[in-house]
């Protein structure tokens, strides 16, 4: 199946499945080499890397350029955090052009004006768009996708923004209407309760997605049985990979030697394994000749190489 069959049928399939949050190429990788089936590429994380704030900071270019390192490092399907999408419908039109053609199997936009604020930031203000002006960016998108399998989830923030569950879920089945492929419900409260009270009322009406980021002591069985299809991972990655960098910065600041972290790094032949050089090697020996065998004129025409896959 293509990236975008694979996502759809990942949200489509009545048995739970997960998305992992990565940022760049190397995190998609190690996500992939886990055995997980699709990757979250989260605003947070995003902006992280780029050492940004979560408020749109970070371009559409910017983000699009690291989906494309990502997209070659792994063949796993990617689901964007596209935030709101970047502007109005006219740039829903053009995201989603710009992410077909870097292989991205789709986009969640949520529905707050932009910029945006992180969901998750305490004291920030989360202010909910129009539903007929979201659904027109919500159709703009679909109408423009060329690949039938390429998924736009709606991401409800209405729960965020405490506007209670009967508004996040009107704006859901108007979102679902409007041609969502899934919906995304999110919660800022420490316990499941409103997006399981969310998930009995929407009823399966189409593929739901929660991000337990601020509920991880749920267990997952509990979302097996509210029906929900997909559990996202939003940012692990970049959480631990932030806090083992604060730790080896500060021990080797304070040590002044690489003995006090060398048992809490990834060997050099590790790093050179994730980046493939085994592959480069190989490639190296089909395609490059010997000196001496350079100037021998060839008995007959060769053969046409088989195509080595990059990524």
């Amino acid at each position: 199946m293509s990236r975008t069959e694979q996502l759809r049928a990942l949200l489509e399939s009545p048995r739970l499945d997960f998305l992992v949050e990565a940022h760049n190429g190397l995190s998609a990788r190690i996500v992939e080499e886990a055995g997980f089936h699709g990757i979250w590429a989260g605003s947070l994380a995003l902006s992280t890397q780029f050492g940004l704030r979560d408020c749109n900071e970070a371009s559409m270019t910017q983000v699009i350029d690291m989906l494309e390192h990502m997209a070659d490092a792994t063949h796993l399907p990617i689901l964007l955090d596209g935030d709101t999408g970047y502007g109005d419908f006219n740039s829903v039109r053009r995201l989603v052009r710009k992410l077909e053609q870097r292989g991205i199997a789709g986009v969640c936009i949520e529905d707050k004006i932009f910029p945006k604020s992180n969901s998750l930031l305490e004291g920030a203000t989360h202010a909910l768009a129009d539903i007929d002006e979201f659904c027109g960016k919500l159709k703009a998108g679909k109408d423009s996708q060329r690949d039938p399998s390429f998924c736009i989830v709606a991401r409800v923030e209405a729960l965020i923004a405490g506007a209670g569950l009967d508004e996040a879920l009107r704006r859901a089945e108007a979102y679902r209407k409007a041609g969502a492929d899934a919906i995304l419900i999110h919660s800022r409260q420490t316990v499941a309760d409103e997006v399981m009270a969310f998930a009995r009322e929407w009823a399966c009406r189409s593929p739901l997605i929660v991000v337990p980021t601020r509920y991880p002591q749920t267990p997952t069985d509990a979302f097996r049985a509210a029906g929900i299809n997909v559990v996202v991972w939003a940012n692990p990655m970049v959480r631990a990979c932030t806090a083992a960098m604060q730790h080896v910065a500060r021990e080797l600041h304070a040590k002044e030697s690489l003995l006090a972290v060398e048992e809490h790094l990834a060997s050099i032949d590790e790093i050179f394994r994730l980046q493939r050089v085994d592959e480069l090697s190989a490639a190296r020996e089909r395609y490059t000749r010997p000196a001496d065998a350079a100037h021998e004129r060839p008995t007959s025409r060769p053969q046409d190489p088989a195509v080595v896959p990059l990524a």
